[in-house]
């Protein structure tokens, strides 16, 4: 299955927030949540590098496949764990 995360909803930019490294844990939780197990999850939006990055470590071994997408680069797959 795909899962689609925009990390801007995370950490609430619709909302006029920032990311903040104190709720590291908080935004890491509910990308967790949204991931599930053994999916392949595309993160996208507009989002620190660092979120990213701790985005990424968190989703390796529970996400299957993860790919960035942005209108810039189009989809680039961060790791692949598919036996396919």
């Amino acid at each position: 299955m795909k899962v689609m995360i925009n990390l801007e909803e995370i950490y609430g930019k619709d909302k006029g927030e920032n990311a903040k490294l104190e709720r590291l844990n908080e935004y890491l939780n509910s990308v967790q949540r949204l991931a599930g197990e053994g999916n392949e999850v595309v993160i996208t939006g507009s989002a620190p590098v660092w979120l990213y990055l701790k985005v990424a470590h968190a989703l390796h071994g529970k996400a299957m496949k993860l790919i960035y997408s942005s209108p810039v680069t189009d989809e680039i797959v961060i790791f692949d764990h598919s036996p396919f």
